[in-house]
């Protein structure tokens, strides 16, 4: 299991399941931006790969800010530059520097993307998840019936369903093959009447909160940066809506997490 540090003892721990804290938009003030995220208690970053050409990015992001861990894989929206061999990369890479995860992979029908080669790419990711007992963490858009399908197929050891947007049927047959469920910025819009729902409707063990940073910024952020230091309001959104305290969405979805990715 991977041991990290932890965030102050006075504030709830949480952990975002899904930052890209590597990105060019932290660039200018990657420091600030990391620290202010601990201070709020996130104190766990999952920094997930998007191609080979970022792994180096995602592990100097790792090594340099304690609780950041990483994750590599090949992005569908990157499916333009990658080619068969980064896959041998990614082999490599895993053997290594162990990651919590394959991801960032999946599939995207909303770009117009070649979709024979995304399957290509996200089928043998699966497949490497597999043959390494790691979990997936799945970018998934106007696909997730394919997913679903390769998932029952190829079998992994669970994973987290990102930004998930799905209906409450689809989110059952995630749960059914040990996924979780991630919720961001996404629901915290007040016409996100389904993803509102769903966050309400779903047991708690079946979510886990991320932020996509510098992506899907919530509501009081509108159209700016988004930042892992938000995750906290995030899940004080979410103990409004189902009406319990945000200690409780804390406690639960950090177990989440941390049983899904094996941490300590």
């Amino acid at each position: 299991m991977k041991r990290v540090e932890t965030a102050p003892s006075t504030v709830p721990f949480f952990i975002d399941t899904h930052c890209h804290l590597d990105a060019a938009e932290f660039d200018a003030d990657r420091d600030a931006v990391h620290a202010r995220a601990v201070a709020a208690g996130v104190g766990i970053q999952i920094v997930p790969a998007v191609s080979r050409d970022n792994f180096a990015a995602v592990e100097d992001t790792c090594a340099r800010y304690p609780g950041c861990l990483p994750a590599w894989g090949l992005h569908p929206m990157y499916v333009g530059v990658h080619r068969p061999e980064h896959l041998a990369d990614l082999r490599a890479r895993i053997e290594v520097q162990r990651p919590v995860a394959v991801g960032e992979i999946g599939l995207d029908r909303f770009v117009d993307l070649d979709y024979a080669t995304q399957e290509y790419f996200c089928i043998a990711q699966l497949k490497i998840a597999r043959e390494y007992d790691l979990p997936v963490l799945l970018h998934c858009r106007r696909a997730t019936d394919d997913l679903l399908k390769h998932l029952r197929r190829i079998g992994v050891r669970g994973g987290i369903a990102h930004a998930f947007n799905g209906s409450m049927q689809q989110a059952e047959a995630f749960l059914k093959l040990d996924f979780k469920l991630g919720f961001g910025g996404a629901f915290t819009w007040p016409r996100a009447n389904n993803l509102r729902r769903l966050a309400v409707e779903l047991p708690m063990e079946a979510i886990v909160l991320e932020t996509d940073s510098p992506d899907i910024p919530p509501v009081w952020v509108g159209r700016g940066r988004n930042t892992p230091g938000e995750l906290p309001r995030i899940a004080a959104t979410l103990a409004e809506l189902r009406g319990i305290g945000v200690a409780t969405v804390a406690a639960a979805t950090t177990r989440n997490a941390r049983e899904l990715l094996r941490l300590e």
